[in-house]
């Protein structure tokens, strides 16, 4: 089975609907960078849109600034020392790639990252709004391209498989929830 398949563009904001902490990716002019963002969302359907708030003094914004686009890349518990480790060094100082070990998977339509490993990605285009990027640090951006895991996601859902892989949720300090089990209301 491939690592990942491509998600319909009209079901894509199921991939963070349920507000998993992401990994940011950000690249321009040959340098890359990550960082871990809590606060991401979807945002409209059609075309598809999110927005994630990175703060103005991340390198990761000066990034995506200087190029208009990113990644979010949604991690599992195997990850999550690598969202913590990504979130707390900056990469001007440092080529996190190399100091963690991260391995990436190339994107379709954007030069930013993408992190294997994840359950989700979403590769996305900057919509400029400078006056809530400026007062809010908070960046929108069109959807082009979605992929997923099939062993997590598939026919536009994340699966119930037991013990299978699932978003992380940042609570504070290094700690996290995974999602748990899916249930239907009653009728």
């Amino acid at each position: 089975m491939p690592d990942r398949l491509p998600v319909d563009l009209a079901k894509c904001y199921r991939l963070l609907n349920h507000g998993p902490t992401v990994i940011v990716g950000s690249a321009h002019a040959g340098r890359i960078n990550l960082m871990s963002a809590a606060w991401s969302m979807p945002l409209d359907f059609s075309p598809p849109k999110v927005a994630v708030v990175v703060d103005r003094n991340t390198y990761t914004r000066q990034l995506i600034e200087a190029s208009g686009e990113f990644t979010l890349n949604v991690p599992t518990r195997e990850l999550a020392k690598l969202t913590v480790d990504v979130g707390s060094v900056s990469g001007r100082d440092v080529d996190k790639f190399a100091k963690y070990g991260i391995a990436s998977l190339a994107a379709e339509r954007v030069d930013a990252p993408l992190i294997a490993g994840c359950i989700g990605w979403l590769e996305c285009r900057v919509i400029p709004e400078p006056h809530i990027q400026d007062t809010y640090d908070l960046f929108l951006g069109e959807v082009v391209a979605a992929w997923a895991d099939p062993a997590a996601f598939s026919d536009g859902h994340w699966t119930e498989e037991q013990g299978g892989r699932r978003s992380i949720h940042y609570i504070a300090s290094g700690h996290f929830f995974e999602t748990g089990p899916a249930f239907e209301a009653e009728k």
